[in-house]
């Protein structure tokens, strides 16, 4: 068993807290639309609720031990950290309701999920809207909140969520966002009219790790292989729950546009911690002759080529890639959500976008799925972790990236999901560490150099 290098949270909490300020100030300063777009993601409930508030602080007496014992004898407060800490979620920046960001309280006093459940995380336990949730634990919430609803008899209030049979995620932090979409658009006519009784299509699950929205204004495209134009259209197939009737996509269609200006205006954060600025501007050297050609410039005069790579090229895992079909690609064109044919889709791409890297320091772990926890690892291939687990708000500052324990086995004590998804298995379908190799270009003193340049963007 390995522990990565330790970083020195204290230090993390004083020094993110002021750009964190800053981070808040800038996303909603940037015009009306941006501003009115945070509120609707925190404000505005598009479903009914998940749970009452009673409901989550009483999930605890379905936990496995010894967790079902710590929370037992802990007070109030300390129970809901651990709730929280255990779902992957945390206190919104300037929220005093209690409720957390990635929910919305409704009129009835719940809480119903939003787009923050995936894209508002955390690093070194400061809160970024827009970073990529790489704590969250949606299949562990739901288990356990079907497991608590059944102990009380109140099995009647798990309702049809629209995605049958559909796992929400193999391990903590990520998701399979995708296969999401393909579900509940089978159960939608093209005017968006419910069918319920719709066959279920073949699906290919995989986990995904969400992307950082502050790159998503250098972008024309979205999603890993940028198959679909950019729209506040294509923000929207998420709720397509059987309880959104088809009037709702119109109605909220301007919330929508809000949402997106919100979204290209939030700047990726700084790195926080000291740079050392003549070893970045030798890894800049480097970077552009390596690294360039498909993540692009940056500065005043960046560029972003938006270059998909084919996928015997970067050799990552394909899986996510093979997850959707031409037929689910031309079927999201002729939708009303890819403009009813105004806005061609690539049917077809030969593999995966490789992402801008502004704030790559904060948006660990890396690649689609999530499986490389430090850009150190991303650069070093054959020394990536087997299975690893993160600790709560630890920032490895030698590799630049999340504190993990590198491990060889998932522990034989873990032995219910909840416990097994807090460990990262590269073993298993679609969450393969494999590819990426270009870095292996560099020298082991360029590697250093272009990793502290990375600091730098």
């Amino acid at each position: 068993m390995v522990r990565a290098g330790r970083s020195r949270a204290g230090q993390a909490v004083a020094v993110l807290s002021l750009f964190v300020a800053s981070l808040a100030a800038a996303a909603t300063n940037d015009g009306a639309s941006a501003e009115r777009g945070y509120q609707f993601l925190t404000t505005k409930p598009y479903f009914q609720r998940d749970f009452d508030v009673p409901t989550f602080d009483s999930l605890w007496q379905v936990w496995e031990e010894p967790a079902r014992t710590a929370a037992a004898e802990a007070d109030a407060p300390t129970r809901r950290r651990l709730a929280l800490e255990r779902y992957g979620l945390m206190e919104a920046p300037g929220r005093t309701t209690g409720v957390p960001l990635q929910y919305v309280e409704t009129s009835d006093g719940g809480w119903t999920v939003n787009c923050f459940s995936c894209h508002g995380g955390k690093v070194a336990g400061q809160v970024i809207p827009g970073l990529p949730n790489s704590h969250v634990a949606l299949a562990t919430l739901q288990e356990d909140l079907h497991a608590y609803l059944k102990s009380q008899g109140r099995e009647r209030e798990i309702g049809d969520n629209g995605m049958p049979g559909v796992p929400l995620g193999g391990s903590n932090g990520t998701t399979n966002s995708v296969i999401f979409g393909i579900a509940l658009g089978s159960r939608r006519d093209l005017a968006l009219n419910y069918v319920p009784n719709a066959p279920t299509p073949i699906m290919l699950h995989h986990d995904h790790d969400a992307p950082p929205w502050w790159n998503t204004k250098r972008k024309k495209m979205l999603y890993a292989d940028g198959f679909a134009p950019k729209s506040h259209r294509a923000l929207m197939p998420f709720l397509m729950i059987p309880q959104t009737t088809a009037d709702k996509f119109a109605l909220w269609e301007d919330d929508f546009k809000d949402i997106l200006a919100y979204i290209e205006s939030i700047p990726a954060p700084k790195y926080p911690f000291s740079i050392d600025h003549e070893l970045a501007a030798q890894g800049a050297k480097a970077f552009q002759r390596v690294c360039a050609e498909c993540h692009g410039t940056y500065g005043a005069d960046g560029v972003y080529p938006e270059r998909n790579v084919a996928i015997d090229v970067v050799g990552t895992d394909p899986l996510r890639w093979k997850a959707l079909t031409p037929g689910n690609r031309l079927g999201h064109q002729v939708s009303w959500f890819g403009g009813k044919g105004k806005h061609q889709v690539v049917a077809r791409p030969a593999g995966y976008v490789a992402p801008p890297l502004d704030g790559i320091w904060a948006s660990a772990p890396y690649l689609h799925n999530g499986s490389i926890p430090t850009l150190w690892h991303l650069f070093h291939s054959t020394q990536r972790p087997i299975v690893w687990t993160r600790t709560e708000d630890g920032y490895d500052q030698t590799r630049v990236g999340i504190e993990i324990t590198e491990l060889g086995e998932v522990p034989a004590s873990a032995v219910v999901p909840a416990q097994r998804r807090r460990y990262f298995d590269t073993r298993l379908p679609g969450k393969s560490a494999a590819g990426h190799e270009f870095p292996e270009q560099l020298s082991e003193e360029e590697k250093t150099a272009v990793i502290e340049y990375l600091k730098t963007l």
